[in-house]
C-alpha cells in the first residue's frame, strides 16, 4: 500500500503545522520575558493550582474543584495585575517591533554610545580611585535587584555615572544598573558571593559583582577605590587589572550585535529549537 505523501503537505496541514509553531514562539518570548524576575515563581503558584484542580476534577473532590473554579476565574484579573510590569514591557517590544525586527543602525548607535560613556566614566574614576560598580542587563532580567534601587530612568552619560558615584553623595553606595541602554537605577543591592575563589584582598563591590554573574548573564564593572584597578565580571568569571583597551574590546564585543547576532527573534527562536547555535560567541 504507497502513502500518498500529498495528504501530508496538504493546505490544512500546514496550517496546522504553522499553528503549533506560532504557540511555540509566544511561549518562547513569554518564557524570555519572565526569565529572571519573580513572575517566574508567580507562573509557577500558577501551575500548581492548575494542577491541583485537574487532580480534584480527576478524584471527585467536588469542594476543591470548587474552590479552584473560582480562583481560576478570578485569577485572570489577577494576572493581569501582578504580570503588569512583564505585560508593558512585552508591549513596548512588540510597538518598538523588536520581536520581528532586526537591531537596526540607531540601536547600534545607542550601544556604541553606551561603551563610549562607559569608559569616559571608568577612565575619570580609575585615574582618581573612586570606587564604582555598574551592572549592565543583558537576557537575564534583573527587575528584582532593580526594585532595591532608587528609580532614575536617565540617559547613560559619563557624567551622570560619575556624579552618581563621587565619594559621600546619596547614590554612591551601591550598584549603578543599566537597562534597555539607560539607567535604571542607582544604589541597588546585588547578591555577595560566597566563593573561596575571589582574592581576599578584592572587597564588597567585588563580591556584589561576582554574585550577579553567578545567578544571572549581566556584565558588571568594577572599579577598586583602592588601587583604580578596573574588573569586569559575567558568567561567574572575573576579568581583573584591564587596561582601557582591554576593557573597551570586551565592553563592544558583548555589547554592541555583531552581524550574526542581528538576526531577529524569530530565526533566533528556530536556531535554539532545532539545536543550531552550538558554540558561544
Amino acid at each position: 500500500m504507497s502513502f500518498d505523501w500529498s495528504n501530508l503537505f496538504s493546505w490544512q496541514h500546514l496550517v496546522s503545522l504553522l499553528d503549533v509553531l506560532v504557540v511555540w514562539y509566544v511561549i518562547y518570548m513569554l518564557m524570555m520575558l519572565l526569565r529572571g524576575t519573580k513572575a517566574v515563581q508567580l507562573f509557577r503558584g500558577i501551575v500548581v493550582i492548575i494542577l491541583i484542580k485537574l487532580a480534584s476534577w480527576y478524584i471527585g473532590l467536588e469542594t476543591v474543584s470548587w474552590i479552584m473554579d473560582q480562583v481560576i476565574n478570578w485569577g485572570i484579573i489577577a494576572i493581569i495585575v501582578i504580570f503588569q510590569p512583564e505585560i508593558r514591557r512585552g508591549l513596548e517590544h512588540l510597538g518598538r517591533g523588536s520581536l520581528f525586527a532586526n537591531y537596526n543602525k540607531k540601536e547600534n548607535e545607542a550601544e556604541i554610545k553606551l561603551v563610549d560613556a562607559l569608559d569616559q566614566a571608568i577612565q575619570y574614576m580609575s585615574k582618581r580611585r573612586i570606587g564604582a560598580l555598574i551592572t549592565v542587563q543583558m537576557n537575564t532580567g534583573l527587575d528584582d535587584y532593580i526594585e532595591t534601587g532608587i528609580p532614575l530612568d536617565a540617559d547613560v552619560s559619563g557624567a551622570l555615572l560619575i556624579n552618581i558615584f563621587i565619594p559621600n553623595t546619596p547614590l554612591h553606595d551601591g550598584a549603578v544598573i543599566i537597562k534597555d541602554n539607560r539607567i535604571a537605577v542607582a544604589a541597588a543591592y546585588l547578591p555577595l558571593s560566597e566563593s573561596n575563589l575571589i582574592p581576599k584582598e578584592l572587597g564588597t563591590r567585588h563580591r556584589a559583582a561576582v554574585g550577579i554573574s553567578e545567578v544571572t548573564d549581566a556584565l558588571t564593572i568594577v572599579v577598586s577605590e583602592e588601587t583604580g584597578g578596573v574588573t569586569i565580571t559575567k558568567n561567574n568569571e572575573l576579568i581583573r587589572d584591564l587596561t582601557q583597551q582591554d576593557y573597551r574590546k570586551l565592553l563592544y564585543n558583548e555589547l554592541v550585535p555583531t552581524q550574526e547576532e542581528k538576526t531577529n527573534a524569530v530565526a533566533r527562536f528556530f536556531t535554539e529549537i532545532f539545536g543550531k547555535r552550538g558554540q558561544k560567541h
